[in-house]
């Protein structure tokens, strides 16, 4: 169902329908007021959603043109031009008026100008639609007299008149969906108000779901948007985070994407720290300050990132840079002696530490107590115990030399 009062509105009989206009997406352009006995014939309409490019009523499009002389036109065609007039300068408000002119909602008592009308349900039977839908009708109309918009429904009569509002405020009363007044409903009408869009448009989405899913699969735009809406959910929602995650890390191909994009992310963020904070950090782990030249070439890279589209592949453009640019600090590295030097006594140490800690996470007491030694283990340890004494030598020798 949707905010359309044309689609509301009941269907008009077989005996009407000849002379009716065609109707357009625009309610209120295009749907003639209904007589009581069209409504009571009409079975119960769809709710198409109306554009959201509706056109302004013809009314308000241009100056009216000079209306013929009716004395020799069919009177139905007058009567139906007529109609159409008031449909498209008082839009839902025409079929509202008819509801709460004729409709007692039960526990009215029967009495004054009440007297001859009747009940919701007894309405929506002899207009062929839904009890609920003259409600929303009824609502619509309620609350509109509360603003003093229009009169209480006590001064109103069976067939009574009144000058009905434009039609431009109509849909600021009128809620077609029932789902609206609920707690799910309220959020996603005021998420649809921030996005600046109708909440029925949001409203109709979130109650076919599979609807949806047809347009996600079907259509690249509506599962780009989708993918958006879900990032920005993620961003505030803990749960959906781990879902997804958990359905990413289940799903081979997308493993294999996410690692993809992953080692891309990190190669472009290392060409932009060079970039924004001058300085980079050699194979060893040592940070110093980048050459102009290593970093002009680095920017030079990051530009041609930067320029790229969502839909095109960054992870080639990014290899290529990472490995330009970890080229040009390897070869500042190997052109600065001194850093030269601090680089290779970094990496020595380094070494040094992990080999020592591999020998220190060696448990001697479970290979004596468990009786799992064999004697590869002990020629292991020899030759490891050769290479250790040949490398302390070495390096006495280098500390005698210089």
């Amino acid at each position: 169902m949707s905010d359309d009062p044309a689609a509301d509105a009941p269907e008009l009989s077989q005996d009407h329908a000849v002379d009716a206009p065609e109707l357009s997406d625009d309610p209120a352009v295009d749907t003639p007021e209904l007589s009581e006995a069209a409504a009571a014939d009409a079975p119960e309409l769809s709710e198409p959603e109306p554009s959201e490019d509706a056109a302004e009523p013809v009314a308000d499009a241009a100056e009216p043109a000079e209306a013929p002389d009716t004395a020799d036109l069919d009177p139905v065609v007058v009567r139906d031009a007529q109609d159409f007039g008031v449909y498209a300068r008082t839009g839902g408000w025409t079929f509202a008026l008819k509801v709460a002119r004729s409709v007692r909602p039960g526990g009215q008592a029967a009495e004054g100008t009440a007297a001859t009308k009747v009940s919701a349900k007894a309405f929506a039977a002899l207009a062929g639609c839904s009890p609920e839908r003259v409600m929303r009708y009824y609502k619509a109309w309620d609350m509109a007299a509360d603003d003093g918009l229009v009169p209480q429904f006590e001064v109103l009569v069976p067939g009574a008149d009144i000058e009905l509002p434009d039609a431009d405020v109509w849909l600021s009363y009128y809620t077609s969906r029932n789902s609206a007044s609920s707690v799910r409903g309220q959020a996603i009408s005021a998420a649809a108000e921030a996005e600046g869009i109708r909440p029925t448009k949001a409203l109709e989405v979130a109650e076919n779901p599979t609807a949806l899913r047809a347009a996600i699969l079907a259509d690249p735009g509506t599962a780009d948007a989708a993918r958006g809406a879900l990032l920005d959910r993620m961003k505030e929602d803990p749960a959906l985070q781990t879902e997804m995650a958990r359905a990413i890390a289940r799903t081979d191909d997308l493993k294999k994407a996410v690692a993809s994009e992953a080692k891309a992310a990190d190669r472009i963020g290392y060409v932009r720290q060079i970039v924004e904070n001058g300085q980079i950090r050699t194979p060893a782990g040592q940070t110093v300050e980048a050459p102009a030249e290593l970093r002009a070439e680095a920017e030079r890279h990051l530009s041609l990132l930067d320029e790229l589209d969502d839909s095109e592949e960054a992870g080639e453009w990014a290899g290529e840079a990472y490995d330009t640019v970890k080229g040009l600090v390897a070869k500042a590295v190997e052109e600065d002696p001194a850093l030269r030097v601090q680089e290779r006594r970094t990496k020595f140490y380094s070494s040094l530490q992990k080999a020592t800690k591999v020998f220190e996470e060696l448990t001697l007491d479970e290979v004596l107590e468990e009786e799992i030694f064999e004697d590869d283990m002990l020629q292991r340890l020899e030759a490891l115990q050769e290479a250790i004494s040949s490398c302390i030598s070495t390096l006495r020798r280098a500390t005698t030399a210089s």
